[in-house]
């Protein structure tokens, strides 16, 4: 095994001609600059340098491992760099994947967090619905995921920190209305795969919902209930990012998901994931996204 400390004075011997100059560069005293080239030729088993009077030359040997040094020497010295800049985080890459209201109204001020306090890292976004989420993150594709559950289980293999809870409304055009208040009334709900919670909810309510709209859109689901097309259940998150004129909307007691940040593998997380993470647990203290939004701080 060739010393690189050693490698590292072959190197700046031919590079400055002397023993002498080698060491003034290397901040090495000359008789040590001297001792490690006698240690190197010793590892090697060959002749690397050759007295010429009152100073040294290198021999071919000792040309082509400095050569080869001066390459070994100058990888080492740009991964140490780059090692230097992720952990300093003057570089880094993070990838997030996230559902859509979380990347509308969390994110963004996460994000501009992040590049405020570590503008040399690049972060890439996906919209993703939870379970392709932790797929990709078990695939490696992304770093963290931004995930809801409607209950309190977690994956075994995913590592999850709750963020907050994401109480869920009732839309209608009347103020303080129920689920029960509206057994008869049309609904509008999300795809085959997205409204169990809801009818689960509507089923412990004491009725089956009539489904007649089916939408996943926070737009046009707040456009029929504006039109008195129908009734609709949102998470409040997503009424921070939309909220149509003429609506109300009012929270239901027990209805609610749990908004989780997801990574995996064994901790700790690598610096630039870190530091969205740190960004991301900002953002929800000073945002605050699990409390009521009134109509006048909600986009419309």
């Amino acid at each position: 095994m060739l010393d690189i400390v050693r490698l590292r004075i072959l190197a700046a011997v031919a590079a400055h001609g002397s023993v002498t100059k080698a060491a003034k560069h290397l901040k090495y005293s000359q008789p040590a600059v001297s001792h490690h080239l006698a240690r190197l030729e010793a590892e090697t088993g060959a002749r690397l340098v050759q007295r010429i009077g009152r100073g040294i030359r290198l021999t071919p040997e000792g040309e082509h491992l400095a050569r080869r040094a001066a390459e070994i020497v100058g990888r080492v010295d740009t991964a140490a760099a780059e090692l230097s800049a992720m952990v300093g985080l003057r570089t880094g890459r993070v990838r997030v994947a996230g559902f859509q209201s979380a990347l509308a109204a969390l994110v963004p001020h996460a994000a501009a967090r992040l590049r405020r306090d570590h503008p040399g890292i690049e972060l890439h976004l996906a919209d993703a619905h939870p379970q392709v989420a932790l797929n990709l993150l078990r695939d490696g594709q992304i770093d963290a995921a931004i995930i809801f559950r409607y209950d309190d289980t977690t994956p075994d293999d995913i590592r999850v920190t709750h963020l907050f809870d994401d109480p869920m409304h009732l839309l209608s055009l009347e103020p303080g209305q129920t689920l029960l208040d509206h057994r008869d009334s049309a609904w509008i709900a999300g795809c085959e795969n997205c409204r169990r919670e809801f009818v689960d909810a509507c089923g412990q309510a004491g009725f089956i919902p009539q489904i007649v709209y089916t939408s996943d859109d926070v737009i046009v689901e707040q456009a029929l209930v504006a039109a008195g097309m129908g009734v609709t259940t949102i998470p409040g998150l997503a009424l921070r990012t939309h909220r149509a004129p003429g609506i109300e909307a009012t929270p239901l007691p027990d209805f609610r998901r749990r908004v989780y940040l997801a990574t995996y593998g064994d901790p700790p997380d690598p610096p630039a994931t870190a530091a969205f993470i740190e960004a991301l647990h900002h953002t929800v203290q000073q945002t605050r996204p699990g409390e009521p939004v009134r109509p006048d701080q909600a986009p419309s």
